[in-house]
């Protein structure tokens, strides 16, 4: 039977606005992530993203731009009577900028293939403990310094900013949707675990001159570890334990690997 767990966990200083969201169902699991550098409203869009996902796997562009024009206008309506009530410049950025987001889902189907698509630099993985491999939705590890594609409430989609495709499971992987920041170092730690193969672009990353850059550094100088035990094992346990998790990821956060920022995690294994 297949398990499906999820969790959020905003900025450590209080009273922060977490601007994520994640959601896990029967099958499915979604993170999106907020992006609050423009416009308004990013945590209640990110929210509105994952409540209203279907129950069928969206596999293209053209589903994704034909799922949003079914549900932006109830979203925008009630953000624009929200905006309104805050005043005039308020209204006058929601009307320019609207609402951003990322987004990324997981649809396991009655076939056992999981089919996924991503929409931004939230990233959909998939650990397989038998060949201790590591499948994922991004394109390298420099890339997160890039801007991400965004999802707007008012805007149509790019086309060029989706990706989808499946993973065929077999009863011994862990798929697994973090946002930026924590997906950052989960594919940092993946690859400085097998520096003989990834060395190249753990090199670029180092050498991108970005905040990021900072943190694959100080992750270079770790002794040897075991990405199953330091970092899958970690995330399954995490996505059970609030407490767990934000204990796990402050310290993380104090030892310079991980950007201050919202952590979302979604899981699934049988």
């Amino acid at each position: 039977m297949t398990k499906t767990r999820s969790i959020s966990i905003g900025k450590f200083e209080r009273r922060a606005v977490n601007e994520d969201a994640a959601v896990a169902r029967r099958n499915m699991i979604a993170v999106s992530d907020g992006a609050g550098g423009g416009g308004l409203f990013a945590d209640r869009w990110s929210r509105y993203l994952v409540k209203h996902l279907p129950k069928a796997a969206i596999e293209s562009a053209g589903q994704l731009d034909a799922w949003i024009g079914s549900i932006w206008e109830r979203f925008y309506n009630r953000a624009e009577e929200a905006a309104k009530r805050q005043g005039g410049m308020f209204l006058d950025k929601f009307y320019d900028e609207g609402s951003f987001a990322t987004l990324a889902a997981v649809w396991r189907g009655d076939d056992g293939e999981c089919r996924w698509m991503a929409y931004g630099d939230t990233v959909v993985f998939c650990y397989d403990y038998a060949t201790k491999r590591l499948r994922h939705s991004f394109t390298a590890l420099k890339d997160f310094n890039r801007a991400p594609y965004l999802i707007n409430c008012k805007d149509e989609l790019d086309a060029a900013g989706f990706k989808g495709g499946s993973f065929r499971l077999g009863g011994e992987e862990l798929v697994f949707v973090a946002s930026d920041a924590l997906a950052h170092y989960i594919l940092m730690m993946y690859e400085l675990s097998r520096r003989e193969e990834f060395g190249a672009e753990i090199e670029a990353a180092a050498a991108a001159g970005s905040k990021n850059s900072n943190f694959v550094k100080n992750a270079m100088g770790l002794p040897p570890f075991r990405f199953e035990k330091e970092v899958a094992g970690k995330l399954r346990k995490a996505a059970h334990d609030e407490r767990y998790c934000r204990k796990w990821l402050r310290g993380l956060y104090e030892k310079g690997l991980l950007a201050r920022d919202d952590y979302s995690l979604g899981v699934m294994y049988e």
